[in-house]
């Protein structure tokens, strides 16, 4: 009789429960407004067909939580008041909202009821979720009676053919994976707009026309499984999964796609990941001038924004910055659409002026600089420079190299995959000639940030014995490739002297680099000459300061000096340092100190045809904190044999008076020249950004007066190692 009771006692609730589900309010959750990634943003409701927002009142994590989790991701980091993703429109659907975190929708938490609000727009909530999806998210389509619910799992493009299946694929098939099966896409709903939110995100920048025939052949003959669901996009999504769901498909004769068929799209691949030529050779990409480009960025498809105005590179101030413009970035760099607008300077300062701030783009323009902008970035800091994160086609790079042996995942041997006699097999890369610009690829291409040493000696690290064999050789990155097999190399023809081994090519890498950039203005601004006598400059002498004209013992004679003050930056994200420990720091005796880096600067002066016709050095005896931004601390001072280096934010000076600070131009003949210094020319320690090592300025000297103008940083001109062929194989 109890256990009877019991049972009906239970019925009884399991009623009670499945009655209160049903009259639960059906809705639906979106994130909507001035969002910067696809994880944020202002939260919405759809309740009786109709979108509206909800109040700050109340609302706590207990309740990002849950809505969250209802749009798919692992739940919430945060949650933000006072409309800080923007003012929505419409009705204010929930005020005064209750969760434990335990509901499966927040139509399930407690509130005033819907419409119930004394709350204004500016009161809208936002929540910023985790970035993790949760695997096999239902969506839930609740825009009529009868809710549905369809698990989606992953979304693919599936190639129909072999020539297609070439990396990286570019057409076929849009397939969504759905309660663990593949299913295609009824095109009847399908327009364009859904094209290009599928290739960006996949890396594309955009979309072409295929042959339809070869698909409709296709469709005639094989079975169609297709999703039960309609996508509306509008364009401007990060991922599939953040446009609207559209009405289920009715059931037809053809699956449920009438005479419709499955949904096909063929993306256009950015220049730098276009399939190569069937030579297996192209010529290296230089693209054109652009107006935008990356800087600071530790992986493909990411860095601070720069833009060019007047001849002069700038940064862009993070005022309003968001997705939409983000995407704009990417997809004129041949990427997809942004992952990631990211704010405050998160991937470096830049220098010089900041040339946009406010932006505000539709995500159609074909640049950034198509968009609405205020010119005025008064009050703008490079504390607020804004930068990007885009998606980049899977090219399969990391599959073909790994580090071998290391104490961590950022450091060990470096072991490539390569073809030997039919089969694949791994080896080592021969360490002649090994540098840090050929470990930057390596770490590049590995997705482990910037590299921080290249080692030619490995012995320490036990790799695995079967890959001992040096399968690469003759290794030479400009340190522009995105993988190893890009950069020159001896291909089947291996020549290492040295063998495998102990002496195969190693790396560590780093999250953070520093980036040392010289103040071009200050160059300009502090530029003079001076005649010397050569008994004041014997020790320069000694420290091959001087052109080898200058005698020792010709103490009357004097010597004519290009001087200038340096100031150098550090824009990078973590500080720099010495490549070597004090143990191995040089002493000098005519100057009393001791060189950290025995050559940290070269200076040159070039005829207008580049050929060099004087030149100058400076070693960092004393690489120092001399000033630092607002609210830095200095970290690094010389005095008493202390600590060298330059911290993040602060700059060392090196002033017109210092010996060697110069370059000796006694036999130089009245001219037009450039003037040309370059930071860290050997490459002795490991910085993000290599391109603005270089500063530039055009001078004219008349034999008595110099005059120097148009200084800037950039161009590229310190990565000398440039070649006009290599091999490509991804």
């Amino acid at each position: 009789m109890a256990v009877s009771s019991a049972l009906c006692i239970f019925s009884l609730l399991a009623l009670v429960q499945a009655q209160s589900e049903s009259q639960q309010p059906k809705i639906q959750l979106r994130l909507a407004g001035d969002k910067r990634k696809h994880y944020e943003g202002r939260l919405e409701v759809s309740y009786n067909n109709e979108w509206g927002t909800i109040c700050d009142d109340d609302f706590s994590i207990e309740a990002a939580n849950v809505a969250c989790k209802e749009l798919g991701f692992l739940g919430a980091v945060a949650w933000s008041p006072s409309a800080k993703f923007g003012q929505g429109e419409g009705r204010i659907w929930l005020d005064n909202v209750h969760c434990t975190g335990r509901e499966k929708s927040l139509a399930e938490c407690p509130s005033n009821g819907f419409g119930v609000s004394d709350c204004r727009h500016s009161e809208d909530v936002g929540v910023i979720c985790n970035q993790k999806r949760i695997p096999g998210h239902r969506f839930i389509n609740t825009m009529n009676n009868n809710t549905l619910e369809e698990r989606v799992e992953e979304i693919r493009i599936r190639p129909i053919s072999s020539h297609l299946k070439r990396i990286p694929v570019t057409e076929g098939y849009v397939e969504i994976k759905e309660r663990g099966k593949w299913r295609q896409i009824c095109d009847e709903d399908w327009t364009p707009l859904n094209n290009r939110v599928v290739c960006g995100m996949y890396g594309f920048p955009g979309d072409k026309n295929y042959n339809n025939k070869a698909y409709k052949s296709l469709s005639m003959r094989k079975k169609k499984n297709y999703w039960g669901f309609s996508v509306n996009c509008t364009g401007n999504e990060a991922h599939l999964s953040s446009c609207r769901l559209g009405k289920p498909l009715e059931p037809k004769r053809n699956g449920t796609c009438g005479r419709g068929l499955p949904v096909v799209v063929s993306c256009v691949p950015g220049r730098a990941f276009a399939p190569s030529s069937s030579t297996g050779f192209r010529k290296a990409y230089r693209p054109e001038q652009p107006l935008v480009r990356l800087r600071g960025g530790s992986n493909i498809g990411e860095g601070r924004v720069e833009v060019l105005k007047n001849g002069v590179w700038g940064t862009v101030c993070d005022d309003n910055w968001n997705l939409r413009a983000a995407t704009v970035v990417c997809r004129e760099l041949g990427f997809g659409s942004a992952k990631e607008a990211l704010t405050g300077a998160k991937l470096g300062q830049g220098m010089g002026p900041v040339h946009m701030n406010e932006v505000e783009c539709s995500g159609f323009e074909k640049s950034l600089t198509d968009c609405y902008f205020n010119n005025d970035a008064l009050g703008c800091s490079h504390e607020e420079d804004a930068a990007v994160r885009c998606n980049i086609p899977a090219m399969g790079f990391q599959k073909r190299i790994r580090l071998s042996g290391g104490r961590n995942p950022y450091e060990g041997r470096v072991e490539v995959l390569t073809e030997k006699n039919g089969s694949l097999v791994w080896g080592t890369v021969c360490s002649e000639n090994w540098g840090i610009v050929e470990a930057m690829v390596v770490c590049r291409q590995l997705g482990l940030g910037f590299a921080s040493h290249a080692f030619q000696e490995t012995w320490y690290w036990a790799g695995d014995a079967s890959a001992d064999n040096v399968v690469m050789s003759g290794v030479r990155c400009s340190g522009t490739e995105m993988s190893l097999p890009q950069c020159l190399h001896h291909g089947k023809h291996i020549s290492c002297p040295k063998g495998g081994g102990r002496f195969a090519a190693g790396v560590s890498c780093s999250d953070t680099a520093p980036d040392l950039v010289l103040n071009a203005q200050l160059v300009e601004q502090t530029t003079y000459l001076e005649d010397r006598p050569m008994y004041a400059l014997q020790c320069a002498l000694e420290e091959n300061c001087l052109s080898s004209t200058a005698k020792k013992n010709d103490h009357s004679s004097y010597r004519r000096l290009l001087r200038f003050s340096s100031q150098i930056h550090n824009v990078g994200q973590s500080d720099f340092r010495p490549k070597l420990g004090y143990h191995a720091w040089t002493w000098h005796e005519c100057h009393r100190h001791y060189h950290s880096i025995e050559v940290f600067t070269h200076y040159d002066l070039l005829s207008l045809n580049g050929t060099k016709v004087a030149e100058g050095h400076k070693a960092s005896f004393c690489l120092e904190d001399t000033q630092c931004d607002e609210g830095i601390q200095k970290r690094y001072v010389c005095a008493n044999f202390g600590e060298q280096g330059i911290t993040v934010g602060c700059w060392d000076t090196y002033r017109h008076d210092i010996d060697c600070q110069w370059i000796d131009i006694t036999d130089i003949k009245p001219g037009d020249y450039i003037f040309q210094v370059v930071i860290n020319p050997y490459y002795d320690v490991a910085e993000s950004d290599y391109t603005n090592n270089v500063m530039k300025c055009k001078c004219r000297y008349d034999g008595y007066r110099i005059w120097t103008y148009h200084c800037h940083t950039g161009d590229g001109a310190v990565m000398s190692r440039t070649f006009v062929l290599f091999p490509v194989q991804f």
